[in-house]
């Protein structure tokens, strides 16, 4: 069932700035987003960009030190959010870079909310195309251990993620 919400041009922006890795300045570099949360409108029309919050890639090492912690704590306990993650993982045979795209959906949020995003999902994936990744989540218990991010990537075979072995 769709509800209606529609995307706003900003998400769709952000998601192809993300994923097209142009060879770029270092400065330009810096301001790519490593993560970054979607949410609905006040008036639950559009799915927007959360106002800051986000991550840049320049911020890692500079002002965060673990990303993927970092993220996870940008998370709403009690409300649902649609979030892109950068992840930087490797396998025995090779370094990669992956979009994650997630829907939180934590056990305490809302039945309403909890509805709404679950039936605007399709309209911001359908935004996203070549989206490998996808993980529904609910709760910190499914998200904040680094493996399971890990097993969503590669299963067994990812080694380490964020440059940090697993």
């Amino acid at each position: 069932m769709a509800s209606g919400v529609t995307v706003n041009d900003e998400v769709i922006r952000v998601f192809n700035d993300m994923k097209v890795r142009k060879s770029s300045s270092q400065e330009d570099v810096k301001k790519r987003k490593k993560a970054v949360l979607f949410c609905l409108s006040e008036d639950k029309k559009k799915i927007i960009v959360e106002e800051g919050k986000q991550i840049l890639v320049g911020d890692i090492g500079e002002t965060v030190d673990d990303p993927y912690g970092c993220f996870v704590k940008l998370l709403p306990p009690n409300d649902c959010r649609y979030g892109l993650y950068d992840a930087t993982y490797e396998t025995k045979e090779s370094k990669k870079e992956d979009l994650v795209f997630i829907f939180w959906a934590p056990e305490n949020a809302p039945l309403k909310s909890k509805m709404i995003y679950a039936s605007s999902k399709d309209a911001i994936k359908k935004k996203f195309t070549g989206i490998k990744h996808e993980w529904q989540v609910n709760g910190l218990d499914d998200i904040q251990d680094r493996a399971t991010l890990a097993e969503k990537l590669g299963g067994n075979v990812v080694v380490s993620l964020e440059g940090k072995p697993l």
